[in-house]
């Protein structure tokens, strides 16, 4: 059965040594994220980014480690992250990694969908978890 956990998140950021060439479009940061709603938790992950010319396209890819609870579930998992922007035209895609739950959270697999409006983070976790 697939189960949604909606909620809020906020995320820090910051940036990781420069080990990019002088003038390279690349950058990484850490990120350091709090959940609140269905999923209580924290996240800690590392980001790499790339942003091109022209203004409203780039990629980035991230991993994260999520530890805390779901509908009193605790445990951790795992996100990659993945996101392109064309243009202004976005297309993301964050997937539970396999096989990385652990505690009550072990075998959790689905992925999340974020949303920012104004400058509010939300998000929409779609996932499956087998019986305790």
């Amino acid at each position: 059965m697939t189960l949604h956990v909606r909620g809020d998140f906020t995320v820090k950021m910051a940036p990781l040594a420069a080990d990019a060439p002088e003038g390279s479009t690349h950058g990484r940061m850490s990120l350091d994220k709090t959940y609140s709603g269905d999923l209580t938790a924290t996240g800690k992950g590392e980001m790499i980014a790339i942003r091109p010319t022209p203004a409203g396209s780039g990629v980035y890819m991230a991993l994260e480690r999520v530890q805390g609870a779901i509908d009193g579930r605790a445990g951790a998992f795992s996100l990659a992250h993945r996101g392109v922007m064309h243009r202004g035209v976005q297309e993301l895609l964050i997937t539970i990694v396999p096989d990385s739950g652990d505690g009550a959270l072990a075998g959790i697999a689905g992925a999340m969908k974020l949303e920012i409006h104004d400058g509010k983070h939300s998000y929409d976790l779609e996932y499956t978890l087998p019986p305790q």
